[in-house]
């Protein structure tokens, strides 16, 4: 014999909506859901549209936790900096997951809608950027596609005025008497900061005596997760591409693959990555 159909109303739960916020009200899903508006007949037009989608929702809570880590390292506060920071690496890793189904997409598939983008690209993305811009590479021909745009203009202009997080990492390594040579007295932050010995050799004393600097030391490996992360993102664009494009161009206008394989030699942190050798 079946069991009685569960009712969650004899448990309490609420079942009438219409003058209170219900899960989609709150959601705004009607907005949410209402966003995929393919334009054209191929069946994997909605797959490119929402993987891109989720992606942008993804870096919008990226850049919020970015932002607010910064602020954290700024206020000498690392515990709460080191849950936003792991939660940016956990963030990068559902978009490495994301890449995984949208390589389901044969080329074959991908033509038959691609006309359709015209020249849009994600090369394009603002918030791509401003994550950049925000750990610390400030390349500024990038700004270049938002010219467009007055308020994003302003939005990675902002950023541009202020430290990155590697920055603060920086100017917090200063504040407990690490000599990091100019870095310590810099006040231009809109172009990419050159490597440093001297912030090498203060990464190389924490990362000798760990216990003696354990917060600078799980703040440096925090920041270590990140570009991993990072970096894993940036090569799973790189296959994903070449699988379903091989070596076209870009419908931005970049040379795709071989502009995405540039990318993928850049460092947000190198002296975190350099001092390995040397320990």
């Amino acid at each position: 014999m079946s069991a009685k159909p569960y009712d969650p109303v004899q448990e309490g739960a609420e079942m009438s909506f219409q003058e209170r916020m219900s899960y989609s009200d709150y959601l705004m899903l009607d907005r949410v859901l209402g966003a995929q508006q393919p334009l054209s007949t191929a069946h994997d037009e909605l797959l490119f549209i929402i993987q891109h989608q989720t992606s942008e929702l993804w870096m919008k809570l990226a850049i919020h936790e970015i932002r607010s880590a910064m602020r954290a390292i700024r206020s000498d506060d690392l515990q709460p900096a080191f849950k936003m920071l792991t939660r940016v690496a956990r963030i990068f890793e559902q978009l490495n997951n994301a890449w995984d189904v949208l390589r389901t997409m044969t080329p074959s598939e991908y033509t038959e809608f691609r006309g359709s983008l015209g020249q849009s690209s994600g090369f394009q993305s603002w918030q791509y950027r401003a994550i950049e811009f925000l750990a610390g590479n400030r390349n500024l021909a990038m700004l270049g596609p938002h010219q467009h745009r007055a308020e994003v203009m302003a939005e990675l202009e902002a950023i541009l005025s202020q430290p990155s997080l590697y920055d603060e990492a920086l100017l917090l390594l200063a504040r407990k008497g690490f000599d990091i040579g100019d870095e310590a007295r810099r006040t231009d932050w809109r172009e990419t900061r050159a490597e440093s010995d001297a912030v090498r050799a203060a990464w190389k004393i924490i990362y000798a005596a760990p216990g003696e600097h354990w917060a600078l030391y799980e703040l440096a490996e925090k920041l270590v997760d990140f570009e991993d992360y990072f970096r894993r993102w940036r090569f799973n664009h790189v296959t994903t591409v070449e699988r379903i494009i091989g070596l076209k161009r870009g419908t931005g206008g970049t040379a795709g693959v071989s502009y995405l394989r540039r990318m993928l030699e850049v460092q947000l942190f190198p002296e975190l990555w350099k001092v390995r050798t040397e320990l």
